[in-house]
């Protein structure tokens, strides 16, 4: 192990070592041992009208910045890891501060609700993972964790989606999917970034303007 590329809750993302890359609608990386960060999103957080605006948008951003033709999927892997970085960071930073705006039902707010999520988070911690810091928002939640293998990310996001959505929707009393199932997932690089990541977790509710009880935080200490 290289100790250099270790930080308390596991290790920084090794791009010389071993990793799963996995697509649906997004590329997932996965990395045995290394810190994630990961978004889960409430199905009606993001407007349709909206994601079509921003696909528009990308598409503008891939002709206009890297001379390259749309559809920007096929584009962004062929491009300069600093155009990508510039096109992930734009368009990261729409999507987290459009959440902010606590769009949709947002039931996530009443406390009951959010410690069914928090619950499932720390139920296998230590166990299947290692949990640090998440926020359980209105509409959303962010949290860093790290995994044994690298096939497990995406096996336990799937698992938290299905036991919590099962329960928050026997709550309250309705049926049909709860979560958007394809969360946003972003190996941890440095340690400047990991601490970044804390803050960002840390001050998403104020941020957002909420009261301390619209939403539920927990900071991990090692």
């Amino acid at each position: 192990m290289n100790l250099e590329k270790k930080v308390n809750l596991g290790e920084l993302f090794d791009p010389r070592a071993s990793l799963s890359i996995s697509e649906h609608h997004r590329p997932h990386w996965s990395q045995a041992g290394a810190i994630v960060f990961l978004t889960f999103r409430a199905k009606d957080s993001i407007p349709r009208d909206v994601l079509q605006r921003w696909e528009r948008e990308k598409n503008e951003w891939i002709v206009r910045h890297a001379h390259a033709d749309p559809p920007w999927r096929n584009a962004l892997p062929t491009l300069s890891p600093d155009l990508r970085n510039r096109f992930k960071k734009e368009f990261n930073r729409c999507r987290e501060d459009f959440l902010d705006t606590c769009h949709g039902a947002c039931v996530l707010r009443r406390p009951v609700l959010a410690k069914i999520v928090a619950d499932s988070l720390l139920y296998f911690d230590g166990v299947r993972y290692r949990m640090g810091d998440f926020i359980v928002m209105p509409n959303h939640v962010h949290l860093m964790a790290s995994f044994a293998s690298e096939d497990s990310m995406g096996a336990q996001c799937d698992s938290w989606l299905h036991f919590t959505a099962m329960k928050i929707n026997s709550h309250l009393g309705q049926k049909g999917k709860f979560w958007q199932q394809e969360p946003f997932d972003h190996l941890v690089r440095s340690p400047e970034q990991y601490q970044y990541l804390r803050r960002y977790i840390r001050d998403n509710g104020a941020k957002a303007k909420l009261q301390k009880d619209e939403f539920l935080y927990r900071r991990y200490e090692p």
